[in-house]
């Protein structure tokens, strides 16, 4: 008996290590099967890239299984949802579709989803070779000026309609290049307030606009005062006042002196 013990215990690890394992390799199905079969659900994903501005299409767009429990904001769970309308940022193939990235519905193609509530768009056509209109990409920040001569002066004058007014199209380009790559064009189209949009309407037929780019991240609003002629060459340095100061003059006396002769008798008076 003493004899076949270690026989014994050596049997009884190795079929310890063999149960081990396989409770091991067993757990680790088990919970893969878990993971397999947990809820999915479906959301919208393009099978292609879409620009800005085009209408979703049927062909365009596909489901993706995602785990239920990690839902997503905004994406969409039926094709029809998305179908028909217009993207108002770049989408990537393999992208989900969110709400966000779309027009809402009926809110037209093109330019038009980019024209936020309340706002308006307004083309105005600029020298090209003496403003930055060839120099411009949307979604650039300008002042726009018009250069007219007023009623009560016969000479020309500049003033600033709209100050820091965005970009949204030059020419017929909505998307800025690729390449980074200005277009030259003389044909802006602006963002505006409808009551600036009509004041750039209104002086793009009294005189010639212009575009002066500024810093996209500047957008201070500065004092609006027309120029004329005799502005140019003046400095708007404003200089420190010079006081003088003047001390009294003394007034001086002056002595008249009167002699008078009488005959032999000479007498003199002394008076100021």
């Amino acid at each position: 008996m003493n004899a076949m013990s270690p026989r014994l215990i050596i049997a009884f690890v190795v079929a310890l290590i063999i149960s081990g394992g396989c409770t091991l390799v067993l757990g680790k199905k088990i919970t893969q099967g878990r993971q397999h079969h947990q809820p999915m659900v479906r959301y919208v994903v393009a099978t292609k890239a879409v620009e800005p501005g085009e209408v979703i299409k049927p062909d365009e767009v596909e489901y993706m299984e995602w785990p239920a429990a990690k839902p997503v904001d905004g994406a969409f769970a039926k094709i029809e949802d998305a179908v028909g309308r217009s993207t108002i940022y770049p989408v990537d193939k393999g992208q989900m579709l969110l709400g966000r990235y779309l027009a809402p519905p009926g809110a037209g193609i093109g330019l038009t989803t980019k024209i936020a509530e309340g706002m308006r768009a307004v083309a105005l056509k600029s020298d090209d070779v003496v403003g930055v209109a060839g120099f411009l990409f949307p979604g650039s920040r300008v002042d726009v000026l018009v250069t007219y001569r007023a009623a009560e002066s016969p000479e020309p004058v500049t003033v600033t309609v709209v100050q820091d007014a965005q970009v949204l199209a030059v020419g017929h380009q909505i998307q800025p290049n690729l390449d980074g790559k200005p277009a030259s064009v003389n044909v802006v189209t602006v963002l505006a307030q409808p009551k600036d949009a009509e004041k750039l309407v209104l002086a793009s037929t009294q005189g010639s606009i212009y575009f002066m780019l500024r810093n996209g991240g500047d957008h201070q609003q500065a004092a609006n005062v027309p120029v004329d002629f005799k502005d140019i060459g003046k400095s708007h340095v404003e200089k420190p006042a010079v006081i003088r100061s003047f001390a009294p003059a003394r007034s001086k006396t002056h002595t008249y002196t009167v002699e008078t002769v009488a005959g032999e008798k000479t007498s003199s008076a002394a008076f100021d």
